[in-house]
């Protein structure tokens, strides 16, 4: 049961950022967003390259949690992004704050699964 939780969480963070990253970039583009996106949050971003520079490395990473693969990389590339979203959420729109810690929460849960590869960055 333990393993099914973790690998609950990397499908849903994976999930998550894919989906958000490819949202992104159908405004980056000019189309309507499949899912609703905050005006706060399309207004912070704007439209151009900081939008594009966040939501290349969420959808990457979003497929690197869903495949398996260079786990421990996706989360360190994720971990200043949900920084920024949590603090986002905090002081600028509070209406996704909910979502903004059960992320926070996945990806430290992870973090700990996987703190033997970041044993040596710590050393």
């Amino acid at each position: 049961m333990k393993g099914h939780i973790f690998r609950v969480s990397e499908i849903v963070l994976g999930l998550v950022f894919l989906c958000a990253g490819l949202n992104g970039y159908f405004v980056l583009f000019g189309f309507n967003p499949i899912f609703p996106t905050s005006p706060k949050a399309m207004e912070f971003l704007g439209t151009g390259y900081l939008l594009a520079l966040e939501k290349t490395p969420e959808i990457i990473c979003g497929i690197l949690l869903l495949i398996r693969r260079f786990i421990p990389l996706a989360l360190t590339i994720l971990a200043p992004i949900l920084i920024n979203i949590l603090a986002f959420h905090i002081f600028i729109d509070q209406a996704l704050l909910p979502l903004a810690l059960l992320l926070i929460v996945m990806e430290v849960m992870l973090i700990w699964k996987y703190r033997k590869n970041f044993i040596g960055l710590l050393n």
